[in-house]
């Protein structure tokens, strides 16, 4: 089973973070969440500091380019196989950084992957 950490994640329901949350949970994907405000949404607790994620498989951003930055190394020492970019979170800059450390780059939306089967 894969393990996703969803970066970015907010407990306000109207966000896309929560919503995948809810969805990943829902399908059954092992998940994990970071967000700048704890809570938990769907039995998932959303921690505040990047520390103790192990064993990831794919971070998914919810995290605009501009404060992706501070993160970047953080995310490639969890050396997950791939990073989901999805809307509003397109970052050339960072695509590179990943390619280089031989991380997957998938620009998507992890809503419309979980919705097709295509995750």
């Amino acid at each position: 089973m894969t393990k996703t950490l969803v970066f970015g994640a907010s407990t306000n329901p109207g966000r896309y973070s929560n919503m995948a949350i809810r969805r990943l949970v829902d399908q059954n994907i092992e998940t994990t969440a970071f967000g700048i405000r704890g809570g938990t949404v769907s039995g998932v607790q959303i921690k505040d500091k990047l520390v103790d994620f192990q064993n990831i498989d794919t971070v998914t951003l919810y995290v605009n380019p501009s404060n992706q930055k501070p993160y970047y190394q953080e995310i490639v020492d969890l050396r997950p196989k791939r990073v989901i970019f999805n809307p509003g979170t397109e970052n050339p800059e960072f695509y590179e950084i990943l390619k280089k450390e031989g991380i997957k780059v998938e620009v998507a939306c992890t809503l419309v992957l979980l919705a097709t089967g295509q995750y």
